[in-house]
């Protein structure tokens, strides 16, 4: 992952304290610090159904060894087994980095009812900045997306993650 690039441009949603994506993405941050006690990429992820978090988590790839262990798909697991079903139409997706192109298949498989992201990622985003996957008409399913939803401390903590591992 190059340069990161944090959303400079949030949408109003994420103006206001008591906003429920401010406090969502809150935990989603949560999560992501959680990430870096093992290793991983400081990516979290938090599924909210009626007002409440019913899935929340992080990136575990170098924990789990397994190269889907995104905070997002994992995230969608866990959402899926409280809800019962696959479909997850009732759902909003909160993430601290714009999904990659797995990611963001799995969010319209899922057929998630909104995804919520703070920083952008301009080397592999599939949500906005290299594709985009949640707004492909040819897909059967494209949820609606907020973007840069407490982008600047998402993206700070992913570079302060990519700076210590590079020694600076």
């Amino acid at each position: 992952m190059g340069k990161l690039t944090v959303g400079s441009n949030p949408t109003p949603s994420a103006m206001s304290e008591s906003d429920p994506d401010v406090e969502a993405m809150t935990v989603a941050l949560d999560e992501a610090r959680a990430a870096t006690a093992h290793g991983d990429v400081p990516i979290g992820a938090v599924v909210v159904r009626d007002g409440a978090v019913i899935a929340r988590r992080h990136n575990e790839r170098e924990l789990s060894g397994d190269p889907t262990a995104h905070a997002e798909v994992l995230a969608l697991r866990d959402a899926a087994a409280a809800v019962g079903h696959w479909r997850l139409l009732d759902c909003t997706l909160y993430v601290t980095l714009e999904p990659c192109v797995m990611c963001a298949g799995a969010l319209v498989n899922a057929r998630i009812g909104r995804v919520v992201y703070g920083a952008t990622d301009p080397k592999a985003g599939a949500v906005a900045s290299l594709y985009e996957v949640c707004a492909d008409e040819r897909l059967n399913h494209r949820p609606p997306v907020t973007a840069g939803v407490l982008a600047a401390e998402c993206g700070e903590l992913l570079v302060a993650f990519f700076g210590a591992r590079r020694g600076r």
